[in-house]
């Protein structure tokens, strides 16, 4: 057994949560000291082969992250968010809200506000007191929205609708219609006309009304096809839906909110007279446990 190594990676801890069912695989790491290669990300979040998320929640001290030093004054801990095929996001709403739950639940946050930094800056975070120590709606302030006046008409089938440009960020795209149905199996992008408005690709959400300031939707979320929930695509819709009623905070003076239903649960999107947006929600954690080492090591052959 000489000249050989039968060193193997250390367990590495993790706990498994979900924000309207964006679900994500949480590797706590106060001090950034593990290494998080693209394949690794990709293997915890694959379904089968893994541990399942639509994401990975890296969380990390802002001072001990290079990309987060110059926010560690405003915020103590950092959200270094990947997508569950490894590359790196800016942001994500309903992971931010899951990435504060874990930080209750560990001891390092309590019921009321918190800073959380992002690639995308610090958000401003809430945590509502609950019945117990962690089941309070969390709300994450998501900035303004911007209304571009180029539009497009989006068509499933004989169907075609014109459609509300919001973004938040990212592209989306809003139609109101008659029945969630009309939307199809959305597996594949709805064509959309003319392609050039949205060059980059674009979120597509389809809309009902279910009440009084109260919708449900569903969307297709570019690259990914019908997701069960995307915190962007609820504020656009909310935004949109006020627009279309009449509703515009900046000139009422007074805040704006609507519930959006979407598959994977409720969120409560308010729009406020600055234009600033609070998406208010559920973060749940589901799971703890190790990571199999042998699942590591496959993960930095496979890098190799």
């Amino acid at each position: 057994m000489d000249g050989v190594s039968t060193t193997q990676p250390a367990p590495i801890a993790f706990l498994k949560g979900h924000g309207t069912e964006n679900d994500f695989v949480i590797v706590p790491d106060p001090d950034n000291a593990l290494d998080i290669p693209a394949a690794l990300v990709a293997r915890l979040c694959d379904r089968r082969a893994g541990i399942g998320g639509d994401g990975l929640l890296h969380i990390v001290r802002s001072a001990a992250h290079p990309e987060a030093r110059s926010m560690a004054d405003e915020a103590e801990w950092f959200m270094d968010y990947r997508n569950a095929d490894g590359s790196i996001a800016e942001m994500c709403g309903n992971g931010v809200r899951v990435f504060a739950r874990y930080l209750q639940r560990a001891g390092h946050a309590a019921v009321g506000d918190l800073a959380v930094a992002t690639r995308g800056g610090v958000k401003q975070v809430h945590i509502a007191k609950g019945t117990d120590a962690t089941n309070g709606e969390i709300t994450v302030r998501m900035g303004r929205a911007v209304l571009p006046e180029e539009t497009v008409t989006v068509t499933v089938g004989e169907r075609a609708w014109p459609t509300r440009n919001v973004n938040m960020g990212n592209p989306h795209a809003i139609a109101f219609v008659e029945d969630l149905d009309h939307a199809g199996d959305l597996h594949a992008e709805p064509s959309h006309v003319p392609a050039a408005v949205y060059p980059d690709g674009v979120n597509i959400e389809f809309v009902v009304d279910r009440g009084e300031r109260h919708v449900a939707m569903r969307v297709h979320e570019r690259g990914s096809g019908e997701t069960r929930s995307c915190g962007t695509g609820a504020c656009a819709v909310a935004v949109a839906a006020a627009r279309r009623d009449g509703l515009d905070p900046a000139i009422t003076r007074t805040p704006v909110a609507y519930i959006v239903d979407l598959p994977g649960g409720r969120l409560v999107i308010t729009e406020h007279p600055d234009g600033e947006i609070d998406m208010t929600g559920p973060a749940v954690i589901v799971a703890e446990g190790h990571i199999e080492p042998l699942l590591l090591a496959h993960s930095e052959t496979s890098a190799g």
